[in-house]
């Protein structure tokens, strides 16, 4: 790990060398990425979502004895153990807590008594304004190149209407690979960046490697961003079945939806009423219909089906635009070195245009 080059307000909260995060992605951040990246000297975000309780907590045990550098964990706030979740981190003193939707102010409060620090993951800046009023330290803001679950504004644009609406540290997600992208955030005046897909195609990554392979040949045309998996737009590669979900009738996807979702119950442990519960809090906090709940099953089980079973005729793999620009399988360790060097030099030769 080469040593400290950029300072900032990020790195100071979370007390890591580098502004670089490694995002929370379902089925792909586990504790050998979130470690890798940890010793980096970056912040690897353990993704909790597809784990049951008891997973989770083997999972953050895993991560500590693989590095004693400070990571984060991923929670749903809408989950019905949200607040379980939350102590199991308070009682493994885990230093980050992220989020993908807006946490209740009393969770955020009882994190921060604790010391934890509290990120949200936004998607526009009234959004970043609520959740910087309810106590969170940091907020991630991730545009539309982004890969997974993501909206229809790019990062360039939504990226300074965040800035302008906060005072706490912001990380920019989405559309980021290398370290011109780096430079480029903390010139606009965020804290530090986040990645999905480039941590994912790592050597440190648990994604089979013929699937790692499949994501390198792909070009910048070929993701799709769509709402006919789990009913909200997702982006991810174009492959036969995703073409195929696209020109499916919702009649002819409601057969293998209920599948999935039975599927979904016996790997998550969750009864039916949990099951209920659970989408009845994403009906009210993401404002999901009806037809969008029945399809929510659908993202864990296929995301495992291509992530971790590498079988991409029955899964889908998430995944940001820049899968069109990224050629190579580096270590967490390689890739964070030399992203922060040429951040650092990008920045220096900026400087040089002052006058």
């Amino acid at each position: 790990m080469i040593e400290q080059q950029l300072r900032t307000p990020f790195t100071d909260l979370v007390g890591v060398p580098h502004p670089v995060v490694q995002t929370g992605m379902g089925w792909v951040s586990g504790p050998r990425l979130v470690s890798g990246t940890a010793n980096a000297g970056g912040l690897g975000i353990l993704a909790s979502a597809t784990m049951t309780f008891d997973e989770l907590e083997k999972a953050i045990v895993e991560v500590k004895s693989r590095t004693d550098k400070p990571f984060g964990v991923n929670l749903r706030a809408d989950a019905g153990d949200a607040a379980d979740r939350c102590q199991l981190l308070i009682d493994h003193d885990v230093k980050v807590a992220s989020f993908a939707l807006a946490p209740k102010p009393e969770l955020i409060a009882k994190l921060k008594e604790h010391d934890i620090v509290v990120m949200p993951s936004i998607g526009a800046a009234k959004h970043a304004k609520k959740v910087a009023s309810w106590g969170a330290d940091a907020v991630m803001v991730q545009g539309g190149e982004g890969g997974g679950h993501t909206g229809a504004i790019p990062t360039t644009l939504l990226l300074p209407t965040v800035l302008d609406a906060v005072d706490i540290p912001v990380i920019a997600a989405g559309g980021f690979f290398d370290g011109r992208g780096l430079a480029a955030a903390l010139s606009y005046g965020a804290a530090g960046v986040g990645m999905g897909t480039r941590f994912l195609l790592t050597r440190d990554s648990a994604v089979p490697d013929a699937v790692k392979q499949l994501y390198l040949e792909r070009g910048l045309n070929d993701t799709v961003v769509t709402a006919k998996v789990d009913g909200m737009p997702h982006r991810m590669l174009r492959t036969p079945l995703v073409e195929s979900l696209e020109e499916t009738s919702a009649v002819r996807r409601l057969g293998p939806t209920a599948r999935r979702t039975l599927e979904f119950k016996k790997t998550s442990g969750m009864s039916w009423t949990q099951l209920l519960r659970d989408g009845r809090a994403m009906k009210k906090t993401q404002g999901r219909t009806l037809g969008q709940m029945a399809l929510a099953a659908n993202t864990p089980t296929m995301l495992r089906a291509g992530l971790v079973e590498g079988d991409t005729s029955a899964g889908v793999l998430a995944s940001g635009q820049v899968v069109g620009v990224i050629d190579d399988l580096p270590s967490c360790e390689e890739l964070i070195d030399r992203i922060v060097e040429q951040a650092a030099q990008e920045l220096r030769r900026a400087s040089s245009y002052v006058v």
